[in-house]
């Protein structure tokens, strides 16, 4: 579980090593370490290893998270099952959220980082797969705001929209959005909010393009040498502190 600490160097720096006042600096520090921050840094304990997975729906990118689970350790993080098991709950943020997706329109960017959040601190893992977030830059932007990271790489399961109106039209998981319509909805608003995200991670060179056609073996041959290269990376994150 990833534990808060808080920078004391602003207490520390603006007490006095006197006798005299001995007694406020205990105090201060005190409050320092059993009270939330005012606009203080916070930073956390582990250093999450954090992959973004990008595809659109149909792509394949569910089941591939599938397998760099059951191959690496990863916990998995799927957006679109956060958003639906909110839905499910039938709380104030769900209603909207239904209405966003049978729209086919982006949840507000601030309410699905907070559920991604909630599941991140509450994890003993500190490597994550994030699937089908980030959609939009504003989304990207949210995103490093609330949780402070940005993704070590980027994933794209990139699938012709032909293959992945197929794909979805056919897995009949009774999903609310699993539909013609919706479907043409949700691909037209991948293409046209998705790209800048895609090539923002690509200008940074930490996207990784995959192609999603052929057998669940053949793709994951692509993306496993992306992660065996990354193993050296996550061993030590543990031991890292983030400010």
């Amino acid at each position: 579980m990833w534990r808060r600490v808080i920078s004391l160097s602003s207490s520390i720096s603006s007490s006095k090593s006197t006798l005299s006042n001995q007694a406020a600096y205990r105090l201060k520090v005190w409050e320092s370490l059993t009270t939330e921050p005012k606009g203080g840094i916070v930073s956390w304990d582990k250093t999450p290893f954090i992959t973004f997975v990008l595809g659109g729906p149909g792509s394949g990118k569910g089941t591939q998270c599938e397998k760099i689970v059951e191959t690496f350790g990863f916990t998995h993080l799927s957006a679109g099952d956060l958003l639906r098991r909110e839905i499910a709950s039938n709380s104030k943020d769900g209603t909207m959220i239904l209405k966003a997706v049978i729209e086919g329109k982006i949840v507000p960017s601030e309410v699905t980082v907070k559920l991604i959040k909630k599941e991140m601190e509450s994890s003993d893992n500190v490597k994550f797969l994030i699937d089908g977030f980030p959609r939009t830059e504003e989304n990207r932007i949210a995103f490093e705001q609330m949780i402070g990271a940005e993704p070590n790489i980027v994933l794209y399961f990139d699938c012709p929209e032909k293959e992945m109106v197929e794909r979805v039209l056919s897995r009949n998981q009774g999903r609310v959005d699993d539909n013609i319509n919706t479907m043409e909805k949700r691909l037209k608003v991948f293409e046209a909010l998705s790209l800048p995200v895609i090539n923002y991670y690509s200008n940074k060179g930490k996207l990784h393009k995959i192609d999603a056609v052929g057998t669940v073996d053949e793709i994951f041959e692509q993306v496993r040498p992306i992660f065996d290269a990354c193993k050296d990376n996550w061993s030590t994150t543990g031991d890292k502190m983030r400010i």
